[in-house]
């Protein structure tokens, strides 16, 4: 830190907490590989995103390629057909998510200025995700659930990311897609942004951005 730059403890926040899925990237949507392989509309989320399907993998019970292996068991019945189910689940699993590159700027000079942390409900597969696109060097720490075995959003969750980012709850600012995380976050005592659009992010980060610009 140099010398002219303003301590943590003096800066609107001491640490910036950023879901994935839905904020930093955002995943295509289903119809054109349903309609490919036969499938139904919307069969594909109804089945990976089914609580006792998904809940396993994101709190590393089992691993993404458990995971998805269930994912195919439960197509084929909807579908009739294991090899479509297989072949569709594996264009799923294929799929580039498209990166919010302006979001990323905005953590890149944050990152410069306090902790940015990653705060995902994960699979196995997130990190590599995260390198695949060239995402995991952003944040200073990318906190999995699957990996820490609690999930968004249960108050733990917050308070394993604060102690990685090694503040307090209440100097952190979370910023989510989903409000019931949000809510979650602010009962906990951190500031909660519930992300709309990217313009929400800017109005946030603005008091801490302009603080050390002046």
């Amino acid at each position: 830190m140099t010398a002219n730059r303003p301590t943590t403890s003096s800066l609107p926040c001491a640490a910036v907490l950023c879901d994935v899925d839905g904020v930093l990237r955002h995943w295509p949507a289903d119809t054109e590989i349903e309609q490919t392989h036969g499938l139904p509309s919307g069969s594909l989320a109804a089945a990976a995103f089914a609580p006792a399907r998904v809940l396993p993998a994101i709190t590393g019970e089992i691993t993404d390629e458990q995971w998805r292996s269930n994912v195919v068991a439960d197509l084929a019945e909807t579908c009739g057909s294991l090899k479509r189910a297989r072949a569709a689940v594996t264009a799923w699993a294929d799929r580039t998510p498209v990166v919010n590159l302006e979001l990323v700027a905005l953590l890149t000079r944050v990152r410069d200025l306090v902790p940015v942390a990653l705060v995902s409900n994960g699979t196995t597969r997130l990190e590599q995700d995260l390198a695949r696109q060239g995402l995991d060097t952003l944040a200073h720490t990318v906190v999995n659930t699957a990996r820490v075995g609690v999930v968004k959003p249960d108050p733990e969750i917050y308070r394993i990311a604060a102690a990685r980012v090694r503040t307090t709850v209440e100097r952190c600012l979370f910023i989510d897609d989903i409000a019931e995380n949000v809510t979650a976050a602010r009962e906990v005592g951190m500031t909660g942004l519930h992300y709309r659009h990217l313009d929400d992010v800017r109005t946030a980060l603005a008091p801490l951005l302009r603080r050390v610009a002046g």
